[in-house]
């Protein structure tokens, strides 16, 4: 056939983003920069950051956290590659950070991939706490209410409401 060019498949995923070191909303705007830049990755719907308390050692300042909706072509392993490498170029040094939970320039979480359960080295599928945290459900829940977690088998929306009931 002249002319045929196969169809490449897309998946849809969703990121946590997250910053309270610096310049917090620029920190988080580069890193949602860089994701439009590549190849592969489609940014679709970024929600409002909502500033909230850091989980982890004290004496930090508060968190920027937000959720983006992606469109890819990636394989989840090369997504997370390229979200680790993001990192890096808008100044993460994760070698430096001892412990869970540190202070971060900015933290890029994979959080779900199309209906994908992932557990390898260096890629958990969905991401093992999602569900645990109201600063990643709440604004995942502000634009993708509907999407599933694939174990659970709940919605986002209802993850949430799950969670803050317990509260």
């Amino acid at each position: 056939m002249i002319g045929y060019a196969p169809r490449v498949r897309t998946h849809t995923a969703y990121i946590a983003l997250g910053s309270n070191l610096g310049d917090r909303r620029a920190h988080i705007e580069a890193a949602v920069s860089a994701l439009r830049r590549r190849e592969g990755i489609e940014v679709v719907r970024v929600s409002e950051l909502v500033e909230t308390e850091p989980v982890g050692p004290p004496g930090q300042g508060p968190y920027l956290n937000g959720a983006a909706e992606l469109s890819t072509t990636r394989s989840p392993e090369e997504l997370m590659r390229t979200l680790l490498r993001i990192e890096r170029e808008v100044g993460r040094d994760r070698a430096t950070e001892t412990e869970r939970n540190m202070p971060r320039v900015i933290d890029l979480d994979l959080l779900l991939y199309a209906d994908r359960v992932l557990d390898s080295e260096g890629l958990t599928l969905p991401h093992p706490r999602m569900h645990e945290r109201g600063f990643v459900l709440a604004p995942l829940a502000s634009i993708a209410p509907e999407a599933r977690h694939p174990v659970l088998h709940k919605s986002v929306a209802e993850l949430l409401a799950s969670l803050v009931r317990k509260v």
